[in-house]
């Protein structure tokens, strides 16, 4: 081992810590075991230093104590930086685990799921149940998840004595890393499922019967507790997410839970007054339409428009008043607007 852990790293004592993560990225990628077999040791020494000189309260430590020749100050002082995951630490370099892949570790929980489903406007304002196809890491239909192939059981690893880990002594510090034997599971499969080849796991193909709940809206996304992935050594499954992709209509635009309608009015209803029909979800409705309305007015019917997700009841209908332009007019219709308009002049 180096003298120093700055030693190890190639730095000063006052190096910044932009500098000592500079020298570590450099040094990790010219020392790391898959691309630099049989660089184990020099591997584990940079990775050592860089956890203690990244971390500012223990560098504090560190360069409290001292560390000539890598050994604790005199005196019999004890000085601990406690256990680390190598996984941890690599993941934002090396995606985790050996060959970029991050190893699953016993008791990890499965992975969480997301589906989409298309609905039409329609069943998203009454409430539908869609059959949702999913596509998921199972476990394994013929050895039930141990990896084992029938008649046999998973034995515990005597590398690691079952604890899925190792630690080795790098000086002041302890180090504990996924256990290479068993990789972090704890226990070794001796003859693997004919199925799954010992992984405990295969991609099945599995449906599910979601409620979509009346009123949702494009994008809402329903939890289905414990239906994504299966876990790991016991652990519990992942959830699964369906995120509900509602069509759009032809007739409303919607606004939260209120739908708007455009309304075609005569001008001479809209300017006298008069009553149009409106429609909405439950049938049409008659909609008194007030003297002097103008174009692009709301008038609103209570009630009628979107259930409500949360709470009770619905939201309201929005008629949007336009009003319509005849393009071709009789001789007499003329004859009336001409009057009106010099009434109005």
């Amino acid at each position: 081992m180096a003298k120093s852990l700055y030693e190890a790293l190639g730095v000063s004592k006052n190096a910044s810590q932009d500098e000592i993560k500079k020298a570590y990225r450099k040094l990790v990628r010219e020392v790391h075991p898959d691309t630099n077999p049989g660089n184990e040791e020099r591997f584990k020494e940079v990775q050592g230093a860089y956890d203690v000189l990244s971390d500012a309260e223990k560098r504090k430590q560190y360069d409290a104590v001292g560390s000539t020749n890598g050994r604790v100050s005199p005196g019999g002082t004890t000085f601990d930086f406690g256990d680390f995951d190598l996984g941890d630490i690599f993941g934002g370099i090396f995606g985790g685990g050996r060959g970029g892949q991050q190893q699953p570790q016993r008791g990890q929980r499965g992975n969480d799921v997301e589906v989409e489903v298309r609905v039409s406007f329609e069943d998203a304002l009454r409430g539908v149940r869609v059959t949702v196809p999913v596509q998921l890491e199972l476990a394994c239909h013929t050895c039930h998840g141990t990896g084992a192939a029938p008649g046999t059981t998973p034995t515990t690893c005597p590398q690691c004595n079952g604890s899925g880990v190792v630690a080795t002594s790098q000086g002041l510090f302890a180090l504990q890393q996924p256990c290479s034997r068993c990789r972090g599971m704890g226990s070794i499969v001796e003859t693997p499922c004919p199925t799954c080849h010992g992984s405990g796991r295969e991609r099945r193909t599995k449906r599910y019967t979601v409620k979509i709940p009346a009123g949702v809206k494009d994008g809402t996304r329903i939890k289905l507790k414990g239906k994504g992935e299966a876990g790991y050594g016991g652990a519990p499954a992942g959830d699964l997410y369906v995120v509900s992709r509602v069509e759009p209509s032809k007739v409303y635009e919607r606004r939260g839970d209120d739908l708007i309608v455009d309304v075609p009015v005569s001008y001479p209803t809209a300017a006298l007054g008069g009553t149009v029909e409106v429609p909405t979800p439950e049938g049409p409705v008659s909609l008194k339409v007030p003297s002097g309305t103008d174009d692009g007015k709301l008038l609103r019917i209570k009630g009628r428009g979107a259930p409500r997700l949360k709470g009770s009841g619905q939201g309201d209908v929005l008629a949007r008043i336009k009003i319509q332009v005849p393009k071709r007019v009789s001789r007499k219709q003329r004859e009336l607007l001409e009057q009106l308009q010099k009434a109005g002049s």
